[in-house]
C-alpha cells in the first residue's frame, strides 16, 4: 500500500515538473516573439516548386504555396515550435501541383486563419481535394485583387498588385498567369513574390523592389530584362530542383548577372533565409 503511494506521489511529481517546463517554454516563446525587432522570410528547399514562410516580428505567420510534395511539413516542423499548430494566412498563387500539393497536407495538419487565392476553377484531383479542405477548415477566405492589403505588423504589410480583378470562379486551362504577385513590405525594405506569371504578365506591373522571388523557377518566358530593369531587386530567389524542363534558364541567368543582382537557387543553398530590420536585409545561412 505505501509503495503504491510513493508511486502515485513521483508520477504526480513529474507530471507537475513536465507541465512547469512547458509553461516555462511557451512563456519562453513570447518574450522572444515580443523582443523580436525582425522580419523573417525563408524560402524553403521544397524541390521543384514554391514554398516560402514569413514570420513577422510580432509572431504573424505566412507561408506562400506548399510546393510539390511533403517536405513543407518538415521544413514548417523546424519553424515552428511544437506547441504552435496555427498559420495566421496562407497563399496559394495559382492551383498548379508544384505549389499546391503540399497545401493540402498542411491544411490537414494546421488550424489556418485565413485563405488568399484567386479561386479560379482547375479540375484536377488536387484542385477538388483543396476546394474540400478549405470549405472544411472554416477558414477566412480571400479572393485575391489588386490593391488589397493585408497587415501583419504594425509596420509590416502585403500589398496584391494581381490579379487586376476577381478571376473567382473562371475555368483555367494554364493558371500560370493567374498567379497571385505579392509584395511584402517592412518601412524601407520590400519582397516581390511573383508565383509563375510570364513576361506577358509582367508587362503590365510596375513595381520597385529589393528582393525579388524569380518567377517559375527561372522559365525562359518570365523574367525579361524590362520587369528586372523595373523591380530592380538587389538579391533574386529561385525556388528550383532537379527537373527536366531546363530551370534556371541560363539566359534569365545571364540578364540577373548583365543587371548586377545578386542570384541564389534553393537547388544550391537549401533554405534561404533572409531578416530584415525595416531598413537592411541580410542572408542568414544556417547549413
Amino acid at each position: 500500500m505505501l509503495k503504491n503511494k510513493n508511486k502515485n506521489k513521483k508520477r504526480i511529481y513529474v507530471v507537475l515538473v513536465v507541465l512547469v517546463m512547458v509553461n516555462v517554454l511557451a512563456w519562453v516563446a513570447v518574450w522572444e516573439v515580443g523582443q523580436s525587432e525582425d522580419l523573417e522570410v525563408v524560402f524553403f528547399d521544397v524541390g521543384q516548386g514554391d514554398s516560402i514562410f514569413i514570420e513577422a516580428k510580432n509572431g504573424f505567420q505566412v507561408l506562400i504555396d506548399g510546393g510539390p510534395g511533403l517536405a513543407v511539413l518538415e521544413k514548417l516542423g523546424a519553424e515552428m515550435p511544437f506547441y504552435d499548430r496555427t498559420i495566421d494566412l496562407i497563399i496559394l498563387t495559382h492551383p498548379d501541383r508544384d505549389h499546391l500539393f503540399g497545401l493540402l497536407e498542411v491544411l490537414k495538419r494546421y488550424k489556418v486563419k485565413s485563405i488568399l487565392w484567386t479561386g479560379v476553377i482547375k479540375d484536377t484531383s488536387d484542385w477538388r481535394e483543396w476546394e474540400r479542405l478549405i470549405k472544411d477548415e472554416g477558414a477566412n477566405i480571400i479572393i485575391a485583387q489588386a490593391d488589397q492589403r493585408i497587415d501583419l505588423a504594425d509596420d509590416i504589410y502585403m500589398i496584391i498588385h494581381y490579379p487586376f480583378e476577381s478571376l473567382e470562379g473562371q475555368e483555367v486551362e494554364y493558371a500560370n498567369d493567374t498567379s497571385v504577385v505579392a509584395e511584402l513590405v517592412f518601412n524601407e525594405v520590400s519582397f516581390l513574390f511573383v508565383g509563375d506569371i510570364s513576361e506577358k504578365i509582367e508587362k503590365q506591373l510596375n513595381i520597385d523592389s529589393d528582393v525579388l522571388k524569380i518567377a517559375h523557377h527561372g522559365s525562359k518566358y518570365s523574367s525579361s530584362s524590362d520587369f528586372l530593369e523595373k523591380v530592380s531587386p538587389e538579391l533574386a530567389v529561385i525556388s528550383v530542383g532537379e527537373n527536366t524542363y531546363g530551370h534556371p534558364d541560363s539566359g534569365v541567368l545571364q540578364t540577373l548577372e548583365e543587371f548586377g543582382i545578386n542570384i541564389l537557387t534553393t537547388q544550391d543553398w537549401g533554405d534561404i533565409r533572409i531578416v530584415s530590420d525595416g531598413t537592411f536585409f541580410k542572408l542568414i545561412n544556417k547549413q
